[in-house]
């Protein structure tokens, strides 16, 4: 079986994107501070902004170049899984 490729953009973004979210909702649920409430909101908003500039540029690679097509697609792919993330981050910061 192959491994599955991934750009080391794409997968760098992916990683420090929810691992980032995931210590603004740890560091909110073990203080309950609402500093955490507000840096999670502005870190949500350039999250988005930086995501999708990134998922752009990775879409547009894989649709314009040949040669190293695969990785770019699957890289596209993982910068959206930060979306069902942040919703269930959502989810959990709501029912506590």
């Amino acid at each position: 079986m192959e491994k599955v490729k991934f750009s080391p953009v794409g997968k760098s973004l992916f990683l420090i994107s929810w691992l980032l979210g995931t210590i603004i909702l740890l560091a909110f649920w073990i203080s309950e501070s609402w500093f955490f409430v507000w840096l999670g909101f502005y870190y949500v908003v350039i999250a988005v902004v930086i995501n999708m500039i990134v998922f752009c540029s990775e879409l547009l690679t894989f649709l314009t170049d040949v040669s190293d097509k695969k990785s770019h697609g699957n890289s596209a792919l993982l910068i959206l899984l930060n979306i069902p993330i942040a919703a269930f981050y959502f989810f959990i910061f709501t029912n506590i």
